[in-house]
């Protein structure tokens, strides 16, 4: 998806370099020098630079560049995303040269995932990029502010079909008497009546009786003929002018409109507001640090807080940084960043420091004073201080009214320089008063006048004699490339402060792919490994970093395998150390009876892979599955009888295969790849029949089969091809441990098999969570949930089962075998790794998966079926997401043959290939369906499958 930025000029030459963004992905322009657009007119000019890329020089140099006629027809090609970050930032001038929108912003405290080096660009664009997949087809624009951090706790709900979408938040009216208001009848919610730019807190009182009223967020969805009536409001004679979404677009809209303009008042409009909205607004700096102490804040329970580490003061934040300069409670308001403050410096609150350079200095900063260094061509630097509430508007002769208490005028003028001198009267982003200085001893020198010493006379000939820059210039000149190595290089220093400080610091809730790739990239030396007191999901983090690590610093394959085992080795001594290891087994059956257990398998419906360890473990899982016979059986089946021999004999109908088992050593094998029995012989060293495993001890297999009374014989049956993604291993192992359960009288009831069998998985190393065994062994349609913890035994909440069952919709739901090998152990093996390292994409989309697990849960549970089919379509687009390789070109070329005639379909578990569930549109879409892939098989083994819901789950009997 196209991200298009408006950004200051100086930006734009070095933003892919600074970022490392794509620029196939990320095109970036500046309004035309000189020229004022405003957001209408900047968006038009923003798409028409991208739409004209290859002549973006000529668009340039000529602010009267034409609109191109075609532009309406680019605009439908495909979704993009505009956002308006081309200000002068003059509240908040520590990011002006740099622009507000690469604000660093520290990691949120409760996070897990997070970058190091995110800022304000990287955080608001996941949510747009999750409005615009969610979007209709008919909306390819969206356009947003650059200087908002806009978050939604809750799932986005349905968007509607309209010529213009917009977001708002439910605010008081005294904060929505700042912003843009949608104002809508209490009678129709959804629909714009009107809106209104900045409202008294009276006018919207008085509208409260009949109308409700929604803040403006700056999330607006635009319709290709909304975007060219926008486009053509912004140009007069082919050239462009002056033209507000907000004020002038945006008063045009809706029932009753504030603009008359008849093409603009014919748009339908739609107003949303955001589920679990929070507005958190970077335009100052004030609001830079209040907005980030309110988003460390959205979560306060303890539980949920990652690092132990309390600060002095809450609203102390330093990120990139090198600080010896002790801090306090006193100590409110503090901002450092891209900085290195001694210890011998003196701070207070009020006090935001960036792109201050290594330095020996003795400085005392005020309360209130704020300092920003700006690198200036290849080695001078630009000292700029200036107060905690300077906003550099309005000329000097309003200084008195606009500056009170610290600010760069006041302080300058106490310093008796002539008014005149300082800023004849000029705006104050152009008044020249900031000195460029050749080194960080003259960069003291004239700080410590302007900001301390007023009679030192060094200070004050150092500033008269410097070349002086405005607050404008400053921004035009800077060298960005100085300020961002500059903060990488400090940003060095933090990842082996945090690293070394783990216990108290967030780096094991990093992403710790990134870590890995800047301790690679700086070939910073590797933490000392952790004691083994240290909880062991950090230890667990801490290897796979560790593999991480040495793998991107070319370390042998030995190391890094060692490294990732040692992380598999410890994830599975935590799960097993949840269950009591120790069995007593005791022949509960007579000699001549035999036990069968026999289970269904299952589709998973929703939240697959929230279910995987170690995901689950971290945050808990939500999966919607169901429980399914295949051609009227269930297809796992399991026999054990008693033998007269001592020994154990396995046997499989299906793979024509049999081994008899006389020694511990021989049942210990269970882990030997390729063997066709390592199901039964976990299962029978977690029933007890392993010392390591038993309550009482004995020296031989044989003599505790002695002692239990009979030899045993296991005999299996999977009437279902191998890797099908119905979860035929785990269920066939939760089916062995049932048979065996009953057979030793064990006493385990459902629950714990499905334990019993998350814990077989581990000793296989095999991995997978416990959604595929909890799917089969228990009956129906049901919603499993499970808490973040080492114990993972799901919650169950039953579904209706009408939509699968009722004759109007039993025949919509199909099973196709695709005869297609699946590749699942490499995609688990991969996202796994992902989930190791707190990859953010990863969890970002977990999290959406575990919610729209609960979306599905409701859909059902309100017998809506048509939803249904499209969540569950929905299901298997995030599988994709998580991983293309869950749909491979030979399966994309089938599901594409009856594409239009489903609601929704996927390829159960992990994807890749064997069955194909489809949920057909209607009972005839479902016959075409069937008719098409018979005709056009894509191998000669794929066939359809008659499935129907288990309501009995696994079941074990006695002869």
């Amino acid at each position: 998806m196209k991200k298009l930025l408006s950004l200051p000029p100086n930006l734009v030459n070095c933003f892919h370099d600074i970022t490392y963004t794509d620029p196939e992905e990320w095109f970036c322009t500046s309004d035309p020098i000189g020229s004022k657009l405003g957001s209408g007119g900047g968006t038009a000019w923003l798409l028409q630079a991208c739409r004209n890329e290859g002549k973006k020089d000529a668009m340039s140099a000529n602010p009267n560049y034409q609109i191109t006629a075609d532009l309406n027809e680019w605009v439908g090609r495909e979704k993009r995303i505009l956002l308006h970050a081309g200000g002068q930032s003059r509240r908040l001038p520590a990011y002006a040269p740099s622009g507000k929108i690469l604000t660093p912003i520290p990691v949120f405290r409760w996070g897990r995932g997070q970058r190091l080096t995110q800022n304000l660009l990287s955080l608001q664009i996941p949510l747009y990029e999750e409005i615009m997949q969610k979007a209709p087809e008919s909306l390819h624009t969206l356009i947003a502010s650059g200087d908002v951090y806009i978050r939604a706790s809750k799932a986005l709900q349905d968007i509607p079909e309209a010529d213009v979408v917009c977001y708002g938040l439910w605010v008081d009216p005294e904060l929505a008497k700042n912003h843009g208001v949608f104002v809508s009848s209490r009678k129709n919610p959804d629909q714009l009546a009107f809106m209104l730019q900045k409202p008294s807190v009276e006018k919207l009182g008085e509208l409260m009786q009949d109308y409700l009223f929604l803040m403006d967020i700056g999330i607006w969805l635009l319709s290709d003929r909304a975007v060219d009536l926008l486009v053509k409001r912004s140009v007069d004679n082919g050239k462009l002018k002056f033209y507000d979404l907000y004020s002038d677009f945006g008063r045009a809209l809706g029932t009753h409109p504030q603009v008359e303009d008849p093409e603009l008042n014919q748009l339908t409009v739609a107003i949303l507001p955001l589920p679990g909205g929070e507005f958190h607004h970077y335009g100052t700096s004030r609001e830079m640090i209040s907005s980030t102490l309110a988003i460390q804040n959205c979560v306060i329970d303890q539980r949920m807080i990652m690092h132990k580490k309390v600060k002095p003061h809450p609203a102390i934040f330093i990120q990139n940084a090198i600080t010896h300069c002790p801090l306090t409670a006193e100590n409110s308001n503090v901002w450092i960043e891209n900085s290195y403050i001694g210890a011998k410096w003196n701070l207070h609150a009020q006090n935001i420091l960036t792109g201050i350079p290594m330095n020996n200095w003795t400085l005392n900063v005020p309360e209130g004073c704020c300092i920003d260094i700006v690198p200036i061509g290849e080695n001078d630097y630009a000292a700029r201080p200036y107060g905690f509430n300077d906003a550099f508007r309005g000329a000097l002769n309003q200084a008195e009214t606009l500056y009170q208490g610290t600010s760069i005028i006041k302080w300058l003028t106490d310093r008796g320089l002539n008014a005149e001198m300082i800023v004849h009267n000029e705006d104050l982003q152009s008044a020249q008063l900031f000195p460029v200085c050749h080194s960080t001893e003259e960069l003291e020198t004239v700080l410590r006048w302007m900001i301390n010493e007023p009679d030192s006379a060094n200070g004050k000939e150092i500033w008269s004699k410097a070349k002086k820059l405005s607050a404008d210039e400053l921004s035009a000149y800077a060298n960005l490339k100085r300020l961002t190595q500059q903060r990488e290089t400090f940003r060095k220093d933090s990842w082996t402060s945090l690293s070394k400080n783990y216990e108290r610091s967030v780096f094991y809730q990093l992403n710790l792919q990134e870590a890995a790739e800047e301790f690679a990239r700086f070939n910073l030396p590797l933490p000392q490994p952790l004691p083994e007191t240290t909880p062991l999901m950090t230890r667990i983090s801490d290897a796979m970093f560790r593999a991480k690590t040495l793998q991107l610093q070319g370390a042998n394959a030995e190391q890094v395998k060692h490294e990732e085992d040692t992380a598999f080795r410890l994830m599975r001594e935590g799960l097993t150390s949840t269950v009591n290891h120790r069995q007593a087994p005791s022949l509960s059956i007579y000699a001549d009876q035999i036990v069968w257990g026999r289970s269904p398998v299952r589709i998973d419906l929703a939240g697959g892979w929230t279910d995987t360890p170690p995901y689950s473990l971290m945050e808990g899982g939500n999966v919607v599955n169901i429980a399914i016979e295949l051609n009227g059986q269930p297809p796992l089946q399991v026999y054990v009888k008693p033998s007269k021999t001592y020994n154990i004999t396995l046997r499989s109908i299906d793979l024509g295969a049999m081994e008899t088992v006389s020694t511990y050593d021989e049942l210990r094998t269970f882990n030997r790849v390729g063997s066709p029995f390592s199901i039964p012989k976990a299962a029978l060293v977690l029933a007890g029949f392993h010392p390591d495993f038993s309550i009482e001890h004995f020296n031989t297999l044989e003599k505790q089969l002695q002692s239990f009374g009979a030899g045993i014989e296991v005999t299996l049956l999977s009437a279902i091809p191998a890797g099908s993604g119905l979860g035929t291993s785990s269920i066939l192992a939760s089916t062995v441990l049932g048979a065996i359960n009953d057979f030793c009288g064990l006493n385990w009831d459902k629950q714990e098999i499905g334990s019993r069998t998350l814990i077989l998985e581990q000793l296989l190393t095999t991995g997978g969570g416990w959604q595929d065994q909890y799917g089969g062994v228990l009956q129906g349609v049901k919603l499993l949930q499970t808490q973040p913890g080492w114990n993972q035994e799901p919650m169950v909440r039953w579904l209706p089962e009408h939509l699968f069952t009722n004759d109007e919709y039993r025949k919509c739901h199909l099973l196709y075998y695709t005869g297609i090998t699946r590749t699942a152990k490499g995609i688990l093996a991969e996202i796994v790794r992902s989930m190791f390292l707190n990859s953010t994409e990863h969890l970002q989309l977990l999290g959406q998966m575990k919610q729209h697990a609960l979306d599905l849960y409701d859909a059902i549970l309100r017998n809506n079926f048509e939803e249904t089919g499209r969540l569950i379509r929905k299901t298997w687009k995030q599988n994709q997401q998580l991983d293309a390789g869950t749909n491979p070109e030979s399966v994309a070329a089938l599901t594409q043959k009856v594409d239009d005639l489903c609601l929704g379909y996927k390829l159960p578990g992990a994807g890749g290939g064997g069955y194909l569930y489809m949920v057909a549109k209607d009972p005839e879409a479902a016959l075409r369906i069937r008719k098409i892939l018979m005709q056009n098989p894509p191998n000669n083994r794929a066939r359809f499958v008659e499935m129907s819901l288990s309501d009995k789950g696994l079941e074990v009997s006695r002869s």
